[in-house]
């Protein structure tokens, strides 16, 4: 048992943590994964980590639920190029000992449920994790993704940051484990509380969101 809490962690108080079910509330979960390189066709999953978000759409007010947490590390079994392990820093060991990948994306599956997903540049992410599902659930995940960078370029037009680690210092977000994707999703979350004062008199649901991350191509960003 206690094998199965080191490769897992997650806490999802009432089943995810997720509020009472109303018109005005909603359950979003940010997403980051770590991979062994930058080629979203070929390189392995290493780690993903999620963390939920309340949205009151009544109050208007959005919430990073701590308590709704979720981190894997999925076992690897071949070479690791060591530059990869400066990086994120899952060493050999670790990687040996992760979860086997199915039970880590059926585990991650569980975790989401059907709450809409979002990430930084969102479409590695999402492709990550659509190519390992089908190679070892047979299925992709049938979530809705937004890019936070869109969002970001959206409500902020005049600022010129593009990377993740440009928004963060724009707003003055500090990463004590940059490339830990635990830390990089709080990270991600922390941004989104620094873009909803402009983004919540935009939008009523969550439709209104993937339509005003929509418009970042009329930007010619």
């Amino acid at each position: 048992m206690s094998r199965v809490l080191d490769q897992v962690r997650s806490w999802w108080g009432v089943r995810g943590a997720t509020p009472t079910q109303s018109h005005s509330l909603e359950r979003w979960v940010v997403v980051d994964v770590e991979t062994s390189g930058l080629d979203a066709s070929s390189d392995h999953l290493l780690a993903i980590a999620a963390l939920g978000l309340q949205v009151d759409w009544t109050r208007q007010r959005l919430d990073i639920v701590l308590g709704d947490s979720f981190e894997v590390v999925l076992q690897q079994k071949g070479r690791t190029d060591h530059d990869n392990i400066l990086l994120h820093g899952i060493g050999k060991q670790q990687q040996r000992d992760g979860m086997a990948p199915g039970r880590a994306l059926q585990a991650f599956a569980d975790f989401t449920q059907s709450a809409p997903l979002l990430a930084f540049h969102s479409a590695f992410d999402a492709t990550m994790l659509d190519r390992h599902c089908e190679q070892h659930l047979g299925r992709r995940l049938p979530h809705q993704w937004v890019d936070i960078a869109d969002l970001c370029a959206v409500t902020h037009e005049g600022v010129r940051a593009r990377s993740l680690d440009e928004w963060m210092a724009h707003f003055g977000i500090r990463c004590l484990a940059r490339h830990q994707a635990s830390a990089d999703t709080l990270a991600e979350a922390e941004l989104l509380l620094q873009i909803w004062p402009r983004l919540a008199p935009q939008c009523a649901r969550w439709h209104d969101v993937v339509a005003l991350a929509g418009q970042r191509r009329w930007l010619g960003a």
